[in-house]
């Protein structure tokens, strides 16, 4: 009972801030809050609801879900990737239905989270390859330039994704409002211009205000504005209990996307940004932090949030030095909404669709593409297909194909990769390594050892490999295994169908350096019960000994044969 007080006192201690930090961080966290209201409210455009649910997902994210991050300076924030996901997912909810199922999805979302921190599955986010999240990422930059080409516009297109309504719209100029194009396209160059200046860390800002203020001045009805999609509420946002009548399968089922999407973008942002004392980042408490975030965003009326590298690398380039960066940020998004919130519904729609067409393009990133093409067909296919899928199918359906493509990937490289060779004894009672054998010679001891994956299609690639023991007599063959801690089912039915093609020729096969989790599987009852006939030898700490030993069995075996 006093370890867990202790313990609970040092996890207080490690959360409060540092007075050495303190100014720092609270000077730093101030343009991310700033920077934080035009990138919520066009990511609650992108999701399709009123952006008042991204502005309330920019307070609570940071606030509820920056004091658990191991990642220090990660902001959990809203993100173009999570909120086209999100948009994606409630595409067939009823109009006035949407906001509640996307506060629902952002409660599953974080909950799925946090059983993925519980369960600690942080591990499982390398499985995703890197040429397949670059071209899912690239997709989803390109998905979210077409699909705000709309609103920059001002125009009407039909089409179920967003290449078709750009289509739509190129194949029908006529339907472009004019002044909503000038008012977008002057907040473009107003974010393009600004990024190369001193102003760079309010351009979003300011490409929001200076285009709204024409907007008035000149009284331009027919520019959309952020209170034409919704009303925009005053004051402190309270909290609130999502409507669970809203629960769907499907609804369950985006949950889990978005969560997949988040939690591999979170590991992202912790291999850009690492902690600057030189602790390590730990996945499964990044995990949890943003599954926190995500749930305080549900109560508060927000949208699903995550690890934002943007954010997060303009947190450290501020000068944020601890995780309250991102805390103070979220404290200083809260006093920007009481205080400023009846101006935001007077903001242009085609301003928000230059924010997300402007951070999409930059988020695109060529190099990493072009070393990816050159990487093999494989990265070539992944990047490729995960692109493709993302911009024809619905985010969580391209989702799942890109976590599948990387592990069907992942299993072939492993199959192709495996390697048998010939070890052979030298004078000096070292092993020395050559090709394998094609075939058996009559009488003759062969020692293999094996790299690579025998698990599944590995398992059925060393089948090919393993020499043909064709018409030869008394065959002798040691399969070195060492290190393998697990062989599968698969692996069994290859080796008892060689064993036995070995025996009925008169020879044998033997199984040296086996681990004590394996002999427990490999115990003399299964093999009977199979009808397997082999000789198996245990692993000892020296290298070679086992091995040694099936050699000087084969060697006696083939003394009494003579």
């Amino acid at each position: 009972m006093v370890s867990r007080v202790s313990a609970a006192r040092g996890w207080v201690r490690s959360r409060m801030p540092e007075r050495r930090f303190l100014k720092a961080d609270l000077v730093a966290a101030i343009p991310g809050a700033i920077s934080s209201v035009p990138d919520g409210m066009a990511s609650g455009v992108l999701a399709g609801v009123s952006p008042v649910h991204g502005l309330y997902a920019s307070f609570a994210g940071p606030l509820f879900g920056g004091m658990q991050t191991s990642t220090k300076l990660m902001v959990i924030t809203t993100t173009g990737a999570s909120a086209l996901a999100a948009g994606s997912a409630l595409a067939e909810v009823q109009e006035a239905e949407r906001p509640g199922a996307l506060i629902l999805l952002t409660l599953i979302a974080g909950a799925v989270m946090v059983a993925a921190a519980v369960l600690r599955l942080g591990r499982y986010t390398r499985f995703v390859s890197h040429s397949v999240m670059t071209g899912f990422l690239t997709g989803i930059a390109v998905n979210i330039v077409l699909g705000q080409i709309v609103d920059l516009t001002g125009a009407t297109v039909s089409g179920s994704v967003a290449l078709a309504k750009a289509f739509d719209l190129v194949t029908n100029p006529t339907r472009i409002d004019l002044p909503s194009l000038l008012t977008g396209l002057l907040a473009l160059v107003l974010l393009i211009v600004l990024a190369r200046t001193r102003l760079a860390l309010f351009s979003a800002l300011i490409a929001l205000v200076v285009p709204c203020l024409i907007v008035i001045f000149f009284g331009l009805d027919s520019v959309a504005r952020v209170a034409d999609v919704g009303t925009i509420p005053t004051g402190i946002p309270l909290p609130q209990i999502p409507d669970l009548g809203l629960l769907s399968p499907s609804l369950i089922g985006a949950g889990f996307a978005v969560a997949a999407i988040v939690l591999v973008q979170g590991a992202g942002v912790a291999e850009a940004s690492p902690n600057r004392d030189g602790s390590r980042s730990l996945p499964n408490q990044d995990f949890s932090a943003q599954g926190i975030g995500n749930i305080g965003s549900a109560l508060f009326g927000g949208m699903p949030v995550g690890g934002s590298v943007g954010q997060t690398a303009l947190n450290a380039t501020a000068g944020a030095r601890s995780r309250w960066g991102a805390v103070f940020s979220g404290i200083w998004m809260l006093v920007i909404l009481v205080l400023f919130s009846g101006l935001v519904g007077k903001v242009p729609m085609p301003t928000l669709a230059a924010v997300l067409i402007f951070a999409a393009v930059g988020s695109v990133r060529p190099a990493q593409i072009a070393s990816i093409l050159r990487s093999g067909p494989s990265s070539v296919i992944a990047l490729v297909t995960t692109f493709i899928a993302t911009l024809l199918l619905p985010v969580t359906a391209a989702v799942g194909i890109g976590v599948a493509l990387s592990i069907l990937l992942q299993l072939n490289q492993e199959a192709v990769d495996l390697k048998v060779v010939r070890l052979r004894p030298t004078d000096d009672g070292l092993l020395e390594e050559s090709d394998a054998p094609k075939t058996l010679a009559s009488g003759e001891i062969v020692v293999l050892d094996v790299y690579g994956s025998l698990f599944y299609a590995g398992a059925r690639t060393l089948q090919v490999h393993l020499p043909d023991p064709g018409d030869a007599e008394s065959p002798e063959v040691i399969l070195r295994l060492r290190g393998r801690t697990t062989l599968g089912a698969t692996f069994f039915k290859v080796i008892a169908d060689y064993a036995d093609r070995l025996d009925r020729l008169g020879g044998r096969l033997y199984l040296s350096g086996l681990t004590p989790e394996v002999l427990d599987c490999w115990d003399a009852d299964r093999l009977a019960s199979q009808g397997v006939s082999l000789e198996t030898f245990a692993a000892t700490p020296i290298l070679g000994e086992s091995t040694g030993q099936a050699i000087e069995e084969a060697e006696r075996r083939l003394v009494r044969k003579r």
